[in-house]
């Protein structure tokens, strides 16, 4: 009984060595076979890196600005009595606006003229009376005043009747009218707005490290997403005297001519403004660059060999210092040298000595002016 026992332990003992060399034998057949193991090449698209002509500009973003821009307002309070325009009308400076009710001062303008005239009247015959000594200095004096005064009281009135019937200071285009036919005005109320169009004012900021580049007199070209295929080229007319210290930027004013009225006071816009002269850089398309807070790189494509020896089309990240952008691109200040193959799309999928698969049959926008089909 024992020797069955011991017989049955030992087969047992046996077949389970049995087992586990062969399993062990599958896992490590496994893990030469993972060690050895290629994934398959990523499809990519590249480009050759060359060196182009790049304008020394800065972008920025600007507000547009009249040149002159008030809200006209009633001087004095009356009673509209008359409305002379249309709202988005173009008027000339000069022009009558509006003309308040002035009954009340014209009946009081004609009391005093008839009070002048007859002060006017009383002066010439106390004139003649003094010289002939008939009267004294002092009523002479008296008549003097009293005719001045009556003068004064008419140019009052005539001021005041003046002052209500209100003129363009300037001229412009007229915005939305804000009063009505018979309506109370107190002195202060809106009537409109006017602006004058052209020339028009652009004022953006730019960083203060550019900012002793800027000057007087550059040319500077605006554009709006509003307006498509529409370009406006413009001067730096002023600068700011102090520098902004929140946004450390400084205030820039451009004046640009508007014939057309299509660019409007308080319209985003962008504004390209050349700063220096034009220099050389490596341009690639925006989307070869990948971004990360530890440094931006791009993966440079090159022939390399895996653990076997064997050669294989691969890529190498490559950390890179980009400069400015335009449209699709983006320049390359250090990093690259010209004839490096770049992957332009699919470089978030790859890693450090990815295998690749290049294929350029559909190649990504890299224009300086893209022209987008739904603008």
């Amino acid at each position: 009984m024992a020797k069955r026992m011991i017989l049955m332990l030992s087969v047992t003992v046996l077949l389970l060595s049995a087992l586990g060399f062969v399993k062990y034998r599958q896992v490590e057949t496994a893990v030469h076979a993972a060690a050895s193991f290629q994934p398959p090449p990523e499809a990519v698209t590249s480009a050759v890196a060359k060196r182009e002509l790049w304008p020394s500009t800065m972008s920025v973003i600007g507000t547009m600005e009249a040149v002159q821009g008030v809200t006209i307002s009633a001087d004095l309070p009356g009673t509209v009595a008359k409305i002379n325009f249309e709202s988005g009308q173009s008027i000339r400076k000069g022009d009558v606006i509006v003309e308040l009710d002035t009954r009340q001062e014209r009946a009081q303008l004609a009391a005093l003229e008839a009070q002048r005239d007859l002060a006017k009247i009383t002066y010439g015959r106390t004139e003649q009376l003094v010289k002939e000594g008939v009267i004294s200095k002092a009523d002479y004096d008296q008549a003097t005043a009293q005719q001045r005064s009556t003068e004064a009281n008419v140019a009052e009135i005539k001021a005041t009747i003046e002052r209500k019937t209100i003129h363009a200071p300037f001229s412009g285009v007229l915005g939305i009218r804000k009063v009505n036919l018979g309506q109370y005005l107190a002195a202060g109320n809106p009537i409109v707005t006017l602006q004058a169009l052209n020339p028009i004012y652009v004022n953006f900021g730019v960083p203060q490290q550019a900012a002793s580049q800027v000057q007087v007199g550059r040319n500077l070209h605006v554009t709006s997403q509003d307006l498509a295929g529409m370009a406006f080229t413009g001067r730096v007319s002023a600068l700011d005297s102090i520098v902004d210290e929140t946004t450390r930027n400084l205030q820039v004013q451009a004046t640009l001519q508007n014939l057309q009225g299509k660019l409007k006071p308080g319209m985003f816009v962008q504004v390209e403004l050349g700063y220096g002269k034009n220099r050389e850089a490596i341009t690639l398309p925006a989307s070869a660059i990948s971004y990360a807070p530890y440094g931006d790189s791009v993966f440079v494509v090159e022939q390399m060999k895996n653990p076997k020896g064997e050669t294989y089309t691969g890529v190498r990240q490559q950390f890179v210092k980009v400069g400015a952008t335009r449209g699709d691109q983006v320049s390359v200040l250090t990093g690259l040298k010209e004839g490096d193959v770049i992957v332009t799309t699919g470089a978030f999928k790859l890693r450090n000595g990815a295998a690749v698969q290049v294929n350029n049959e559909v190649q990504p926008s890299n224009s300086p002016s893209p022209r987008p089909e739904d603008n």
